[in-house]
């Protein structure tokens, strides 16, 4: 039964709001996606600065540690040094692994510690060995009193006839290309003829044709190079120590 009160009393409205429950569901997955973007987008940027902070060098060197090369040995046996028994998946020669432990093997044999007679630990003082990018250079230079040429001319002395014979029997054990360079002393500017590049050319000749005598074959010399008086070692352009010539075994 309605009363005067119940009628006077003011009306109770209930509202729902049409999809209420599901966004209430879904209301933070905005917050997932955005957390994933900046994750991506930090990832981006430190990969740019890690592109501009290395070298090709080592970018290369990465990419060889991610894709590792399968080798196959087609005799079966194990890899030679720059052989031609090993091949890639794409058909082409590998790479030689560990040419930095070849060199340092090499370099110690041509050391006065590696010297087998008194005689030629004195032979090795005109050696000097470094590791460059383009391979193991091996500098033959003239001592105080023990040139490795006749003086000014590209005729050997008997220090640099022997010194070749000791360095192709070194280089006979692998089979990488030699490079050979001469570089000489510079000459007084009032000769009109400056012999400097001949000169440097034809010691690096010489060093070739001796080494190559000597059991470096000839099919392994990738070039000859004169650098006339350009590099010299010395501060002093004409001193005598300028005289030197360079063999590199290539990478």
């Amino acid at each position: 039964m309605t009363t005067p009160a119940n009628r006077n009393a003011a009306p109770i409205i209930i509202r729902r709001m049409a999809g209420s429950e599901h966004a209430a569901h879904h209301g933070g997955a905005w917050k997932v996606a955005y957390a994933d973007f900046v994750t991506a987008m930090m990832a981006f940027f430190l990969l740019m600065w890690l592109l501009n902070a290395t070298t090709e060098k080592q970018r290369a060197g990465l990419a060889d540690y991610f894709n590792p090369t399968v080798v196959q040995s087609k005799s079966g046996g194990t890899m030679a040094f720059e052989g031609t028994d090993t091949a890639t998946e794409a058909g082409k020669p590998l790479a030689p692994p560990g040419f930095d432990e070849l060199a340092r093997d090499i370099a110690t044999q041509l050391s006065g510690n590696g010297a087998e007679s008194m005689q030629q630990r004195n032979l090795l003082r005109h050696v000097v060995t470094r590791v460059t990018d383009e391979g193991l250079v091996i500098e033959l230079s003239d001592l105080a009193g023990e040139p490795l040429f006749q003086a000014d001319t590209a005729q050997p002395t008997r220090v640099m006839e022997e010194l070749s014979a000791i360095v192709a029997r070194v280089l006979a054990h692998v089979r990488n290309e030699v490079a050979f360079a001469g570089h000489v002393h510079a000459f007084p500017e009032t000769l009109i003829h400056s012999p400097v590049w001949s000169l440097s050319e034809s010691r690096a000749q010489t060093a070739r044709r001796l080494i190559e005598a000597a059991g470096l074959g000839a099919r392994r010399t990738a070039r000859v190079t004169a650098f006339g008086d350009r590099r010299a070692r010395s501060s002093n352009p004409m001193d005598p120590a300028n005289n030197r010539v360079e063999l590199i075994l290539l990478r």
